[in-house]
């Protein structure tokens, strides 16, 4: 079948890969969004799935607006029999559903209807969830509310991040596009509507959904830390200068026990424990150790190269000294990292709750 793909994030690569090399359909162009300004310098970066086809004789659609007319006459003029569409950006209109001959599909990350939207690898972990994967369905107009064709489910790690579990999701995309595919020749692709009545959505986020919120459980604010890693960061400001407010991001969290009140510092060695709210039932990470002639467990993170591993950065930050940070709270902490200064290596950061 001839197929246009539509996507600009990363987490499409796989799946135009998996169709550039295909023997039995035709990738027959490209639709993304325009290169764009990106970092400190503005530098014009072409958006991934251009970036990845790199070298590719292959017809490449930037419109500003899909909506326009003229972009929709250029998607139909490749006459594509399928539009495969992930992670684009933009919301198509009806006329652009309209064009191909057999279908137009969307690859959605998530297990719909449970979180529609934007950010759905994100929501899935901030909210605890087992499991997620891959939802293919048929696209319509409202925002992720299309019949579903074909899903493919992968386990949540305790250890996942929004980066890791992005990455994750694009490799089992191919797959379960092909598969789908393969339905449509013998006419026996299914098409379940989705229950309404379990949807959930996962709406845009921007960077100050990352501000750190330690009144909430510390089990919250270890999954929202996980989730918004790298994007868009979890962080919390340091207030040791007020005219100079400093912003620390936190990429990295673990959960110990300890006892004290919500926004109580503690001073403890090299490491920052900061109280949280209280949590509903223990739940302890896995490996865990005595702190100092204590028998409470914790789980500890390695001191060593963090600063490169992390990229940890206090805003503004000029200072000779370490950053000592430990707020407690009534029952449990986590384990964050922050950075010394240039000079020494960085230190463990322990979050209690």
């Amino acid at each position: 079948m001839r197929i246009v793909f539509i996507g600009t994030g990363e987490i499409g690569v796989p799946t135009l890969r998996a169709l550039q090399h295909s023997s039995e359909h035709e990738l027959t162009g490209v639709v993304t969004q325009p290169d764009k300004p990106v970092g400190r310098d503005q530098k014009i970066t072409a958006p991934p799935i251009k970036a990845a086809l790199t070298g590719a004789k292959m017809s490449i659609l930037q419109p500003k607006r899909i909506k326009d007319r003229q972009s929709i006459d250029e998607i139909r003029a490749l006459q594509p029999d399928v539009i495969v569409v992930m992670a684009y950006g933009q919301i198509l209109p009806r006329d652009a559903l309209q064009i191909p001959h057999v279908a137009c599909l969307n690859l959605h990350a998530s297990l719909l209807p449970r979180w529609r939207g934007a950010a759905p690898i994100q929501a899935a972990i901030a909210a605890g969830d087992r499991e997620t994967g891959i939802t293919l369905m048929y696209m319509n107009e409202g925002l992720d509310t299309g019949d579903i064709l074909l899903q493919r489910k992968i386990d949540i790690s305790p250890t996942d991040t929004g980066g890791s579990l992005h990455d994750r999701l694009g490799e089992i995309a191919p797959e379960a596009l092909l598969e789908s595919l393969s339905l449509f020749p013998s006419k026996n692709a299914p098409r379940v509507p989705q229950d309404e009545a379990h949807a959930t959505l996962a709406p845009k986020l921007n960077r100050e959904d990352g501000r750190i919120d330690w009144t909430e459980p510390a089990e919250v604010i270890e999954r929202k830390i996980r989730a918004f890693n790298p994007w868009p960061g979890a962080f919390t400001v340091l207030l040791g200068d007020p005219n100079k407010p400093r912003k620390l991001k936190i990429f990295s969290a673990s959960i110990i026990d300890l006892s004290g009140q919500p926004g109580e510092i503690l001073r403890r060695k090299n490491e920052i424990v900061i109280a949280t709210g209280m949590r509903s039932r223990p739940n302890l990470c896995a490996d865990s150790r005595a702190t100092g002639g204590s028998t409470a467990p914790r789980a500890m993170l390695s001191n060593r190269g963090f600063a490169a591993w992390l990229g940890i950065e206090v805003a503004a930050a000029t200072t000779t000294r370490s950053t000592i940070l430990l707020f407690k709270i009534n029952m449990f902490c986590l384990i964050i990292v922050a950075l010394w200064p240039p000079s020494r290596p960085p230190i463990n950061v322990l979050c209690s709750s």
